[in-house]
Parts: structure tokens; sequence; C-alpha cells
């Protein structure tokens, strides 16, 4: 027997401008992002800050330092998940023709714990049947993150979103307006607000320096 799926619903509006910048607003809080500028800024109506990051093309790689004589340690990345699309069509909502599609995000299989140290077997007693080890149980599945995008055909802006996974269903449902040009004050961060800027990562401490080896004793 399943249980009930929780759902909520979550008004929102987005405002695009001609150089590319975009607005969504959601309640307390407003998301602006510039493509030019390289940056989002997230206002937070409630504490009146508003925090600026960068929006760079790839995360920024540490450098690896390694001692002479030590070699560094392999570290695997994590496995990313897999996004696959499916075409839903075409459909109207509300008089506004929209294309659908549906993106399934299904999560990487949980990493493997390593294999603890064997212990040495027995002797086994001649004619004595050997015990089979016990099976290993696969790991379950994790459910997919599925989500329903319909997009208005005419302003190329979301118009439906239902967002399905383990934590339920979030549906956001914009309505299209043919309005001009935004202010460009709707893009600029308020009168008030305080700026926020993150703060760097800290360095990696470099690893401990080998001990040195003991001074042989004098007999």
């Amino acid at each position: 027997m399943q249980g009930a799926t929780a759902s909520t619903q979550t008004p929102s509006q987005l405002t695009t401008a001609s150089d590319g910048k975009m607005r969504l607003d959601i309640p307390n809080t407003s998301v602006i992002t510039d493509p030019k500028a390289q940056q989002a800024i997230i206002l937070d109506h409630l504490k009146k800050t508003a925090t600026i990051l960068p929006m760079a093309p790839g995360a920024p790689q540490l450098p690896q330092m390694q001692m002479p004589g030590m070699q560094a340690p392999s570290i695997k990345p994590p496995t990313p998940p897999s996004v696959s699309m499916q075409d839903l069509g075409k459909s109207m909502i509300e008089g506004h023709e929209v294309d659908g599609k549906r993106f399934i995000v299904q999560p990487p299989p949980p990493p493997q714990m390593p294999a603890p140290p064997q212990m040495p077997t027995p002797p086994q007693l001649p004619g004595a049947p050997q015990t089979p080890a016990p099976p290993t149980m696969p790991a379950p599945p994790q459910a997919p993150t599925v989500a329903d995008v319909w997009s208005s055909t005419k302003f190329g802006t979301p118009v439906l979103t239902k967002v399905t996974g383990p934590f339920g269903q979030t549906t956001t449902y914009c309505k299209p307006q043919q309005i001009g040009e935004p202010a460009p004050s709707n893009f600029q961060i308020p009168p008030g607000y305080t700026p926020v800027l993150p703060k760097p990562p800290a360095p990696p401490s470099p690893p401990p320096m080998p001990a040195p080896p003991a001074a042989p004793k004098l007999g």
C-alpha cells in the first residue's frame, strides 16, 4: 500500500529582459541572473539581504600538493546522476499553447563500502563440508526524480512545472503576459538591502611531513 504523495503549490513570477537578464520571484525570495556579468543575485526579502554569487562556467580546480617522496592519493569523482528526456508534445494551458518535456533524473547508486580485511581461513577437516559464504544483497535502487516542464511556445518561458520525487510533488505555475521591456531596477539590488559576498573556500591543508628516522644508538 503506497502512502499519499505530498503536493505543494508555489506562486512565482518570471521576468525577462532583452539583454538576457532574468528574475524569478517566489514567496520571500527573488533570484536575478545576469549572463553578461556572470553573476546571480539572491534576494532574501525577510532578512533584506542580497547574496551575490558568481556564475563561472566551471568550478575551480584545487591545486594538487605533493611532497617529495610521497604519492598523492587518487580521488575518484562521484558518479553524476543520469538524465533522460521525453517529449510530451504540445497542449493548451489556460489559452496558452505549450510544449511539454519530461526530465527523468536517476540518482547514482550509493557508494560501496570497502571490503573488510579477510581473516585467515581455518584448516578444514578431512571430509568435512565447506561452509559457503553468505550471499551479498544488492542495494535497492533509489527512486528517480521526474520533472514535467510545459513551456509557452510564444514566450519560451515555463508555464507549468511539476516535480515529483522522494520529497513529494511540487507544482509551479507561471502565467505568461505580453508586457514591454521591464525597468532596469527589476534586476538591481533594492535600496536598503545588505549585499552579502560568499566566503571563499578554505585552502586544503598540506599533508603531514614524514617523521625523520631514529638516530642509531651508540653502543
